[in-house]
């Protein structure tokens, strides 16, 4: 899928995308949709599209087709004998969680213990021309939406805060640093702390607790962890240190909503505040993120925008919108969304199909 206009963070810029999709059928007919937001170069994590595709078409989903599946939360328990790969088995799992929600006749918000029917939307502005990230942002903020994240990198950082800061001086902006500056920075860090930012979003190396334990002690801004959250241990060993304020919780960056909801509950426990980020997904994660984003820790708000952010046309239908600075949690079963078949078909390159007793390409 081709993207409206190309997004810039401090390691990458991205003009289209690439996923992998999967569809799980039960004998009835039901189907639940997932998808693997891996990129296709490991710039995020060291998965890829195409360790994804492999680990699904070789281990994972033969083992689920040999095991019995009654509850999504047993897939992580089939797979976990498969170290790593949290994107690949994430996507898998998602479609689970979609049809059994759907055999339920429940929304996936409830069958995760959602308890919003409305969430507060946020988005991403990549690293741009001045004059057009203000753009945006006026955009974005004409559009509703309730807070700005800005990418950051050295050298990338206070000049354009302070710019728009002065432009838009009550706005709530969060910086993302993707891993771009190294505790030797700690006092161009600490320069942020002037533009009262909401936090900064993993400022020191991608696996680092420890290093984000001493930079927040010598910055006001809350630091946020992103990559070093892989499971519910990474987020309770981050706390118990204090390496972070607040933790942001991507479903395929932890594996998905099983180990997601297990994060959720250690925050909750330890009062520290979450919020859902983006991988700059089509509807189908989206509308799964919504659902994660309408439990009740989830008090900041998310990189969960529109359909139009991104895509001149999402897979699903319809479209997710944002009113008033807010999306609605479904009230559909499962995810809440149908597929859009013919635009999925023409965005289609390749098509496996699994089944107990065969798989034909």
């Amino acid at each position: 899928m081709k993207l409206k206009s190309p997004f810039t963070s401090s390691l990458e810029t991205l003009t289209d995308r690439k996923f992998i999709i999967l569809e799980a059928e039960d004998e009835s007919g039901k189907k639940g949709w997932g998808e693997v937001s891996a990129f296709s170069s490991p710039w995020y994590t060291e998965e890829t599209l195409e360790t994804c595709y492999h680990m699904l078409k070789d281990f994972f989903i033969p083992e689920l087709m040999d095991g019995q599946v009654h509850h999504p939360t047993e897939v992580p328990k089939l797979l976990e004998k498969y170290r790593g790969n949290r994107m690949a088995k994430a996507g898998v799992e998602a479609a689970f969680w979609d049809l059994y929600s759907k055999q339920e006749g429940r929304t996936l918000s409830s069958c995760i213990g959602g308890v919003r029917t409305q969430i507060p939307a946020g988005v991403a502005v990549g690293m741009n021309r001045m004059d057009t990230m203000l753009s945006e942002i006026h955009d974005h903020l004409q559009a509703g939406y309730k807070r700005i994240k800005i990418k950051i990198k050295p050298g990338h950082d206070i000049e354009p805060l302070k710019i728009i800061r002065a432009h838009f001086p009550g706005l709530s902006i969060m910086a993302d640093a993707n891993s771009s500056y190294q505790l030797k920075d700690i006092s161009g860090i600490k320069a942020l702390d002037q533009f009262d930012l909401m936090m900064i979003e993993q400022p020191l190396a991608y696996d680092d607790i420890v290093d984000h334990r001493h930079l927040q002690k010598h910055i006001k801004t809350p630091i946020c962890l992103d990559e070093s959250i892989l499971s519910a241990d990474d987020a309770r060993k981050a706390i118990e240190l204090g390496s972070c304020k607040v933790i942001n919780i991507k479903p395929a960056r932890v594996g998905g909503l099983t180990e997601a909801l297990k994060i959720h509950k250690v925050c909750k426990e330890n009062n520290i505040p979450v919020w859902c980020g983006g991988m700059v997904e089509t509807g189908i994660s989206r509308a799964q993120n919504i659902a994660l984003a309408s439990l009740s820790q989830f008090t900041i708000p998310g990189d969960i925008s529109s359909s139009s952010r991104f895509w001149e046309n999402d897979i699903i239908e319809p479209n997710i919108t944002v009113e008033n600075g807010y999306i609605q949690v479904p009230q559909s079963p499962g995810i809440g969304f149908d597929i859009d078949q013919s635009r999925l078909s023409n965005c289609t390159s390749k098509i496996d199909v699994f089944t107990k007793q065969r798989m034909r390409k």
